[in-house]
């Protein structure tokens, strides 16, 4: 442990962001990152504890404490201390193929276990893992081929953090590795529906140019299921693993749904992440926030990303309706620490500039000539049954439900393969080898395990990679 009373010695600092008068004006990351000796110093409070809660506990469980990839914090953070970025990037390396990516987007789990969370003052885990991962990136990202070939072929279908992970560790053990995406560019979610104030796009790019060197090959615009056949991947591939995501939106069909200006998250976001990359757009016609009053329904990261957008194109007003009751402003520490405690939290996004309204439930959508003009409402008691009298309206020309993702979309790949679906309408896959019941068929990601944090895709990619290569091999040195 490098500094053993450094959580005494020092205050929690960490990255501030840009002001919002200037940060609505563009479409960059707004982060202002810690000078490194700061970096050193927050990575001196690491107190080292006994039982490590911000690593994970190893549990498939959602619920569970801490880091679902099992960073190794307290390691890198000791090596951060003593000065040894290098070595704190490979420890962090080892166990996140791109933490330049979750040192971004993550929420940050293993903040909410870090013991000194007892005192809401955590160590400052995901601004050190982001710093690890720009340090060593500054100084040139190196590919890291495979010793031999295997001369075994797989595919992965889908380019989401999942079917990198993925893709990335087969490759690294040799074998010939096939990416398959339906879309112009790689990313699934992380390009397409991540604005790019909050991660910009050549992080993924650099990472595929990595991956390429490695020996992965990506083949772009191919939709499986539509443009080429799954039983044709499956007799061309010694395995295929599906990685495709969650992309069935849940959606609100209620009176007045048919009506122009209401749009699903992931219909709107990606629009506007292809204008800002330069991408052609191929997704209909154009929506846009400008000059409208925009109302967002679902409190979750997908409604933040949608309102931080709407606001940077100018609309003039933001709402956000949610469903469920205000959470607390703070967690019960005593009942619910290290896991992830239920309480009310304030993205960048709302702090821009919109409105927030807990406890609604939307009714009906009513307008004319065709279009949306008004959200019907109605206030709920904390068991979501309306109150009596609570009743109103609020102008609106564009709503965009992001509510979140109810399974994978079924017609197509999923069909045409025949795979078995679990209860919630996911494909169904073991989890301890990923394999679903058709033979050479694995599947990973929200595919497999439904809507989760990217954390989760990568270690489902990195794990579903170890069960393909022992089933390939007969046994795997790739980590789990």
């Amino acid at each position: 442990m490098g500094k053993i009373t450094g959580f005494l010695e020092y205050e929690r600092e960490d990255r501030d962001y840009e002001p919002v008068e200037r940060r609505i004006r563009h479409w960059r990351e707004f982060v202002l990152p810690l000078a490194e000796r700061d970096y050193v110093t927050q990575a001196a409070r690491c107190m080292n504890c006994g039982v490590p809660y911000c690593m994970g506990t190893g549990s498939l469980a959602p619920g569970t404490p801490g880091c679902p990839i099992n960073n190794q914090i307290p390691d890198w953070n000791d090596l951060v201390y003593n000065g040894n970025w290098e070595e704190a990037a490979r420890n962090l390396h080892s166990t996140n193929n791109f933490p330049d990516f979750t040192g971004r987007i993550c929420p940050a789990p293993c903040e909410a276990s870090c013991t000194l969370n007892i005192d809401e003052i955590p160590v400052t885990i995901k601004s050190i893992e982001c710093a690890i991962a720009d340090h060593v990136i500054a100084r040139g990202l190196k590919p890291e081929p495979p010793a031999q070939r295997t001369g075994k072929k797989v595919a992965v279908v889908g380019s989401g953090p999942a079917g990198l992970a993925c893709a990335q560790q087969l490759a690294r053990a040799g074998h010939e590795v096939h990416v398959y995406e339906k879309y112009v560019k790689a990313g699934g979610l992380l390009r397409y529906g991540i604005p790019d104030f909050k991660m910009e796009k050549h992080h993924i790019d650099r990472r595929v140019v990595q991956m390429q060197a490695e020996g992965v090959v990506f083949h772009y615009g191919v939709h499986i299921g539509v443009d080429l056949e799954a039983k044709k991947l499956v007799e061309d591939y010694d395995a295929v693993v599906l990685t495709g995501g969650a992309e069935k939106s849940r959606d609100l069909p209620l009176p007045g749904r048919e009506l122009k200006g209401i749009h699903f998250a992931m219909d709107y976001l990606p629009q506007q992440n292809r204008r800002v990359s330069g991408e052609k757009a191929n997704d209909g016609e154009p929506i846009l926030a400008t000059g409208k009053h925009v109302i967002v329904i679902g409190g979750g990261d997908t409604g933040s990303d949608c309102i931080g957008t709407a606001i940077r194109q100018g609309a003039l007003s933001v709402t956000n309706f949610e469903i469920m009751p205000t959470p607390p402003p703070h967690e019960n520490k005593l009942l619910t620490w290290p896991d992830w405690p239920v309480k009310l939290r304030t993205s960048s996004s709302h702090k821009e500039g919109a409105e927030r309204e807990f406890a609604v439930n939307t009714t009906a959508f009513s307008g004319d000539d065709g279009a949306v003009r008004k959200l019907h409402c109605v206030r709920v008691d904390d068991r979501f049954k309306p109150i009596p009298g609570t009743e109103f309206e609020i102008r609106t020309e564009l709503v965009l439900l992001a509510m979140g993702f109810v399974h994978p979309v079924h017609e197509g790949m999923i069909k045409g393969l025949a795979l078995e679906l679990d209860r919630r309408g996911n494909v169904a896959a073991m989890t301890d080898d990923y394999k679903t019941a058709l033979p050479k068929v694995f599947a990973a990601g929200d595919m497999r395990r439904g809507q989760s944090l990217v954390v989760w895709a990568i270690r489902e990619g990195r794990q579903a990679a170890h069960a393909v290569d022992k089933f390939l091999m007969g046994s795997s040195m790739l980590p789990t």
